[in-house]
């Protein structure tokens, strides 16, 4: 993840302060584009991003104004460089004419890259310090993979249930998985990977849990485990008396105060009692330090108070 998406809070793009100053020429060189990703913009520029964002917002109800604006740009800047438009004005005009680039759009802006056990310290806590307080949940135990991507993470959940047979009974255990990117979805839903997802697993756990002439399918057990469905957190009501939620890499895209009303949201989303994972680069602030007490606070593992 950049750097600069790091940071909690939006950080507002410097504005061109008059409106005679010309905007610059970004046609010509493959860098050109980049001004419009990084640098300050000229009112027009900022005019044409606002009408760009507004458009996408209307054909496709993603909540272009509660991401991070520079997330954005960098992300849209992206689809332009490929597309060879180096203007927002006629990016929106290709939008128009081409809603397959809409859809890749939509996929640049909100999908992030995982592995399977991802940070594998997380699992560790959740492996040692979750899964026993699991086990002691009455009737079906709920986890929830929010903003799953392609998939990984719930995929990893399912690993957890399995291996923690002797403790927490997999038969109970109900894994729901979702994401706003429905492209994600299905890809999620395919069960086959990229090599570049298997980085953290050890062999003996690639051996047992995937298949095919690679070793890059989900084997059918776990498949079985994860249900799919498409939400968007900004707008879906959430599921509810969930006892584990995963939901990392994701807040931190948003702005605070949409981060703010998310931490409020998930806290609802528990049962009591029930454990919040964030990710590493995400932590607790405000009002909601209050909700939430310390399980493992290095790897981001809460428990509702």
């Amino acid at each position: 993840m950049p750097a600069e998406e790091r940071a909690n809070g939006a950080t507002p793009p410097a504005r061109a302060g008059g409106v005679d100053r010309p905007p610059p020429d970004r046609r010509a060189a493959p860098n050109a584009i980049l001004p419009l990703a990084h640098g300050p913009l000229t009112e027009r520029e900022v005019a044409e991003l606002e009408a760009l964002l507004g458009y996408v917002e209307r054909r496709t109800g993603l909540a272009c104004a509660s991401y991070k604006e520079r997330c954005m740009r960098r992300r849209v800047a992206v689809r332009m460089r490929a597309c060879g438009v180096h203007g927002y004005a006629a990016f929106q005009r290709l939008l128009e004419e081409q809603p397959d680039e809409l859809e890749r759009l939509v996929s640049a802006m909100t999908i992030n890259v995982s592995k399977f056990l991802r940070n594998p310290e997380v699992w560790t806590v959740l492996r040692e310090k979750v899964v026993p307080e699991l086990a002691a949940v009455r009737g079906d135990v709920r986890l929830w993979s929010a903003g799953t991507a392609a998939g990984e993470e719930a995929y990893s959940l399912a690993m957890l249930v399995e291996e923690s047979a002797g403790k927490l009974a997999p038969e109970r255990c109900r894994i729901l998985a979702t994401d706003v990117d429905r492209g994600a979805l299905a890809a999620a839903a395919s069960g086959t990977y990229a090599e570049y997802a298997m980085g953290d697993l050890d062999a003996g756990r690639r051996r047992r849990w995937f298949g095919g002439p690679d070793q890059r399918t989900i084997a059918e057990q776990l498949h079985a485990r994860v249900r799919f469905r498409p939400l968007d957190l900004l707008r879906d009501p959430f599921p509810r008396e969930q006892h584990l939620i995963l939901c990392r890499n994701v807040i931190i895209y948003f702005e605070r105060r949409v981060q703010e009303d998310l931490f409020r949201r998930l806290h609802a989303a528990l049962a009591p009692g029930g454990f919040l994972v964030l990710g590493k680069v995400e932590a607790l602030f405000g009002n909601a330090t209050g909700l939430f007490s310390p399980v493992a606070p290095r790897e981001r593992v809460y428990r509702r108070t």
